[in-house]
């Protein structure tokens, strides 16, 4: 194929169009989705269907997945590229009552901005700049948020026959994400037996001050050297406190940048052994998500420094966060994926998060860039074959 735009012309064509980018930004913002409504994630995903349909021509297939709305879009039957993002937000119902979108000279705010409505009007707008986006593949799911439990079997599926990935979630303060921690959830539920604290202590077996030694030894796992960290994030037990505790559970967040190190994680938990006699113990890991790492990512980062420096953009930065995306998932695959590739701003989850206005139609026209690139280099080599 060729480029349907000159890269020097690229840029500007969407610096012009910032506007008509706020206007749809403030739309999705205002459609409010968090991930635990999905009956909201649904209009919000009309929302932008209908965004979608003015600026590509074109409605999404609707997937439903256990009631939850997911979008896709193909343009082609083959060679795909994939773009993909996700329209929940972590901020629930009635939040953009007290915080409205608001726009002033270079920063927009309202809840959900960054992460990541933002990236998905610029996706679109990226796309609307490429003649014939023929190749390409965009997926929008709903329960990113939470892990994908109802859209990662649909990812799995889209991404299969694709050779490389963009995903536009925000970038970490204007670097690209070449790397991203594996998340693993697990949950340790110990059993004791229940005795009168004054009484008859002796006849009880506490399951509290099991899980105590429990979460002292997973917590010596953690290798911050390696970004390997080990969270207990909720701990319940008990139910009075005159009883010794005969349950006790807890739920522990694990981040590991490499398999190697989720492997010994895993192992470590599954050995885990009662010190308190008597004490039973159940370890189940709820969620998991492979690490993203650099090796998956590394070619598609210097194709995007290239066209950086060809769209007259300062050099772009990499970074390894500790955050999981839907990117992980795509990596598991061998896929090449460049991550963060969507708005630049701060405060993502937090009040006052926001996006810088100027580089929303620069983030767009390099993914724009980078999907002609893609789809170029695909084309000449089947050419050549």
């Amino acid at each position: 194929m060729k480029r349907s735009c000159p890269l020097e012309r690229l840029l500007p064509q969407l610096r012009d169009r910032t506007p008509q980018m706020l206007e749809a930004l403030c739309a999705l913002v205002e459609a409010e989705s968090p991930t635990a409504d999905p009956r909201a994630c649904a209009r919000c995903a009309d929302v932008v269907d209908d965004l979608a349909l003015e600026l590509l021509g074109t409605r999404a297939e609707r997937c439903v997945v256990d009631g939850r709305v997911h979008l896709r879009w193909r343009f082609g039957p083959t060679d795909r590229v994939l773009l993909i993002g996700h329209l929940d937000t972590v901020w629930p119902s009635g939040t953009v009552s007290r915080w409205p979108f608001a726009a002033d000279e270079d920063i927009a705010t309202g809840p959900g901005v960054l992460d990541m409505k933002a990236g998905l009007v610029q996706l679109l707008f990226a796309l609307n700049a490429i003649e014939t986006p023929d190749g390409v593949v965009v997926l929008i799911t709903s329960d990113e948020e939470i892990g994908s439990p109802t859209s990662r079997a649909l990812i799995r599926d889209t991404a299969a026959p694709v050779a490389a990935a963009l995903v536009l979630e925000p970038s970490a303060a204007g670097a690209l994400k070449t790397e991203r921690s594996g998340v693993s959830i697990y949950r340790l539920d110990v059993e004791g037996r229940a005795a009168h604290a004054g009484l008859d202590p002796e006849q009880g077996v506490n399951a509290a001050v099991e899980l105590a030694h429990l979460l002292l030894a997973v917590t010596a796992l953690a290798d911050p050297e390696r970004g390997t960290t080990v969270s207990p994030g909720i701990v319940a037990a008990g139910t009075a406190v005159n009883t010794i505790p005969a349950h006790a559970t807890a739920q522990i967040d694990v981040r590991a940048r490499t398999r190697d190190e989720a492997d010994r994680i895993e192992a470590a938990f599954l050995s885990l052994t009662p010190v308190t006699a008597g004490a039973r113990l159940a370890v189940e890991r709820t969620a998991a998500a492979p690490p993203l790492e650099r090796a998956a990512s590394a070619s598609l980062f210097g194709r995007a420094q290239e066209l950086a420096n060809g769209l007259g953009l300062p050099r772009l930065e990499e970074a390894a966060v500790g955050g999981g995306s839907d990117g992980n998932l795509i990596a598991e695959l061998g896929i090449q994926i460049l991550d963060g590739v969507g708005a630049v701003g701060g405060n993502a989850h937090g009040e006052g998060e926001f996006v810088r206005i100027g580089a929303m139609a620069e983030r767009a026209a390099l993914v724009a860039a980078l999907v002609e690139d893609l789809l170029v280099a695909r084309t000449d080599r089947q050419a050549s074959n």
